[in-house]
C-alpha cells in the first residue's frame, strides 16, 4: 500500500511540476518584436501582424511568423517578406537570413544580413550593402498579405 502511495505521489508531483513548468515557459514567451529588441534590433525590421516566433537562446536560431508574403518600400527599395522569417540573432545583427529580399532593377536579392551600427543599419545581400538610419525602422510598417506599404 505504501509503494501505491508513493506512485500515486510521484506522479501527481511529476503533473504539477509540468503544469508550472509550462505555464513559466508561455509567461516568458516573447513576441517577435521583444526577442528583436532584446538584441538591440529594431521592432521595425518586420512588419506588422507578426502571428508568433521562435528563438533557441543557445544558439541564436531565430524564426518569426507573418500572415503571408509582405511587400513594402523603403526610400527607393521594395522590400518583400515571405511568410517565414528564418537567421541567427545575436546582439544588434541577424545573420544566415531566409524569407526576406530586396529588389534592385528588376532583380530579387536575398538580404543576408543586417547589422546595427550604433545608429546605421546595414543591409547586405552578400555581395553588397546598403545602409539606413535606425530612426527609419522604429516603428514596424504596416501591410496585408500581398500588399504594399511605405516607410518614408
Amino acid at each position: 500500500m505504501k509503494l501505491r502511495s508513493s506512485i500515486a505521489f510521484i506522479c501527481i508531483l511529476a503533473s504539477v511540476s509540468v503544469t508550472i513548468s509550462e505555464s513559466l515557459s508561455q509567461q516568458e514567451q516573447l513576441s517577435a518584436y521583444e526577442v528583436l529588441e532584446k538584441y538591440d534590433l529594431p521592432v521595425g525590421l518586420l512588419p506588422k501582424g507578426a502571428t508568433g516566433c521562435e528563438l533557441n537562446e543557445k544558439n541564436g536560431h531565430f524564426t518569426a511568423y507573418l500572415n503571408g508574403t509582405c511587400y513594402f518600400s523603403i526610400e527607393s527599395y521594395e522590400l518583400k517578406y515571405k511568410s517565414t522569417i528564418k537567421g541567427v540573432i545575436s546582439k544588434g545583427k541577424l545573420s544566415k537570413l531566409k524569407g526576406i529580399s530586396v529588389k534592385i532593377e528588376v532583380l530579387w536579392l536575398k538580404i543576408v544580413e543586417v547589422t546595427r551600427d550604433g545608429d546605421d543599419l546595414q543591409f547586405s545581400v552578400g555581395v553588397a550593402s546598403a545602409g539606413f538610419s535606425v530612426d527609419s525602422f522604429s516603428e514596424s510598417p504596416q501591410c496585408g498579405v500581398d500588399s504594399i506599404a511605405t516607410i518614408s
